[in-house]
């Protein structure tokens, strides 16, 4: 099977409000590229691609008929610590605090768009 550049058989795709600016919040966060960006004549995203070390996330602005569907997404980054307090930084709110488990440093918060970010680090 011979998939597309920077594609996996299995990609999160998200519908959101405010596409554009979740792009944002992912590389101010996260460090995320964005490869693709596909806008509808109003300047909403219809189509957009972002890649964190390797994966790729798809996410669209919702329209009618296509309404905001967010996710429950598990990450892990290299400092947990820094990157939790730069996501509350950029908007997201706490759902679990800092706390080292048996499988690494991990915390859980909520960006601004709706989506759940489990953040962890191999310790």
């Amino acid at each position: 099977m011979n998939l597309p550049a920077n594609h996996q058989t299995i990609m999160p795709y998200l519908i959101l409000n405010g596409a554009s600016e979740f792009i944002g919040f992912t590389q101010k966060v996260f460090h995320s590229e964005k490869t693709t960006e596909v806008l509808n004549q109003d300047g909403t995203i219809r189509h957009a691609e972002i890649i964190i070390n390797g994966s790729t996330i798809m996410c669209t602005d919702e329209i009618e008929g296509w309404t905001k569907q967010t996710s429950n997404l598990f990450i892990y980054v290299p400092d947990v610590d820094k990157t939790y307090q730069k996501a509350l930084d950029n908007g997201a709110t706490s759902l679990m605090g800092l706390s080292n488990q048996d499988y690494g440093r991990t915390c859980g918060v909520t960006d601004p768009f709706g989506n759940v970010w489990w953040i962890t680090s191999i310790i």
